[in-house]
């Protein structure tokens, strides 16, 4: 949606949708979706039979095992099994749905799913207290990892409603053939965002069709979230730590703007940029990296992943490195939970569904998930990172360093909480927007910044939250 159509009715849908409570105005939005249809009716709970509904994995092998650990559950506990699969889309119907299977008294017993935000169910009085779980798991398997946040997204008013499950984190992929083709040490020469542009350069080759910077400043997700990276290590940010004044032009946030134009409008690092690079998708850099065309890119560690499930030439040669570090020396690594289970409220069988998580969550089956999952299906959980399961990848050690960092990175809100003040920039792409009017010669650096800057208080106080 643009600045100009953003009322404030959008301003609480876009806070509804991104599942964050309108703090910064003081009340908490309704949560209302645009329903998309599940694909198949969700099973129905009934006494004795545990029903179990999880997300499709990326690896088949992974779901196997999944199903085969729930399985052997249920039998080993005698309980008939009812399983499957659902889609639960953040937008789709999936909530909707449940909302009726609990008010109708027969809910599934068990879900793990990645996408649907805890928060909502908590509002909605769809899930049950899982705080004796949780403890339960911490007691025999370590602390929650520090870096998933993962108190921000369960736990609400000291109660837990979700169980974390799975650690994700971004992943930061470099070509570590080219890298030793060059001398480069990517633990010393690669901490800064000046070091990797400059690697990235030093290992085009045009003629050859490879070029170093895959990262678009374009509207997408992954440009999004770049260039935010950009300006937050600048020392740039959209608000102060209420939430509530707008901040984002200032000398930080130009310097790091004037660094980007750099990189996308000099000759000097025309080379290390793909063709259309200005122009891509979420997935174009996905494509252009697995196609072994690009040096350097930022992606969930499904682009891992793929590359390890498919067998490409470019897996035995992608790196993971640490989050880039910008002038202003802050630590950006940190990471998330992929993976929640959920126990539905009035479910016929909360018992067993707790005692399930447990037993997914012991190292005897959790890590034989995890090590065939390409980097999806990391402990979320200190005592699980065996040394075992480390060694099954080169990179898995980095992936526990970024999800063990004890103060991670709060994301693209920095210094503030997560809001839907700052959700309503997102959907409006104003970054992304900054950087065309100036690739496309519209505007200077601080022109740029500052029609962004203004862009946000309009939103801002469209939303209710007046400047002063």
């Amino acid at each position: 949606m643009s600045r100009k159509s953003m009322s404030r009715r959008d301003f609480l849908r876009t806070a509804a949708g991104t599942s964050v409570a309108l703090t910064a105005a003081g009340s908490l939005t309704a949560l209302a979706q645009d329903a998309t249809p599940t694909p198949q009716d969700l099973p129905e709970g009934v006494a004795g039979t545990l029903t179990v509904i999880h997300r499709t994995e990326y690896f088949e092998e992974a779901q196997t095992i999944f199903r085969e650990i729930v399985q052997d559950f249920a039998d080993a506990n005698g309980a008939e099994l009812d399983i499957s699969t659902a889609n639960s889309e953040a937008f789709g119907d999936f909530l909707g749905k449940m909302q009726a299977a609990v008010a109708a008294g027969n809910p599934p017993d068990f879900a793990y799913q990645s996408n649907i935000s805890n928060a909502q169910m908590h509002l909605l009085d769809l899930v049950e207290d899982v705080t004796d779980v949780v403890d339960e798991a911490v007691s025999r398997y370590g602390a929650i990892m520090q870096g998933t946040n993962a108190p921000a997204n369960g736990q609400f008013d000291g109660v837990w409603k979700a169980v974390p499950f799975i650690a994700n984190t971004t992943g930061y992929f470099i070509r570590g053939d080219k890298l030793e083709e060059l001398g480069i040490d990517p633990a010393t020469d690669l901490v800064t965002w000046d070091q990797r542009r400059d690697a990235a350069l030093a290992m085009s080759d045009t003629d050859g069709e490879f070029w170093g910077w895959g990262l678009t400043p374009n509207q997408s997700g992954d440009g999004y979230g770049y260039l935010m990276l950009v300006i937050n290590s600048f020392g740039g940010h959209y608000t102060d730590e209420t939430g509530t004044i707008v901040q984002f032009d200032s000398p930080e946030t130009l310097a790091a703007v004037e660094w980007l134009t750099e990189l996308y409008t000099s000759d000097t690092y025309a080379p290390a940029l793909p063709p259309g690079i200005l122009s891509w998708t979420d997935i174009s850099n996905n494509e252009v990296y697995l196609a072994g065309n690009a040096g350097y890119t930022h992606n969930a560690f499904s682009v891992y992943a793929q590359a390890k499930r498919d067998d490409n030439p470019v897996f035995p040669n992608t790196l993971l490195l640490r989050a880039p570090q910008g002038p202003s020396g802050m630590n950006h690594d940190g990471g998330g939970i992929g993976g929640w289970i959920n126990i539905f409220k009035g479910a016929a069988n909360a018992d067993l569904a707790k005692e399930l998580t447990l037993s997914l969550l012991d190292p005897a089956n959790f890590n034989r998930m995890s090590s065939v999952a390409g980097g999806l299906f990391m402990p979320a959980y200190e005592d699980l990172w065996t040394d075992e399961l480390i060694s099954a990848d080169p990179n898995f050690a980095i992936i526990k360093e970024q999800v063990s960092v004890e103060d991670p990175w709060i994301g693209h809100s920095w210094p503030a909480e997560p809001n839907a003040a700052i959700a309503a920039i997102q959907a409006a792409s104003v970054p992304n927007q900054m950087m065309a009017n100036i690739t496309a010669g519209r505007m200077t650096p601080a022109e740029a910044v500052t029609d962004a800057h203004n862009q946000i208080v309009e939103i801002f106080e469209e939303g209710g939250i007046m400047q002063p």
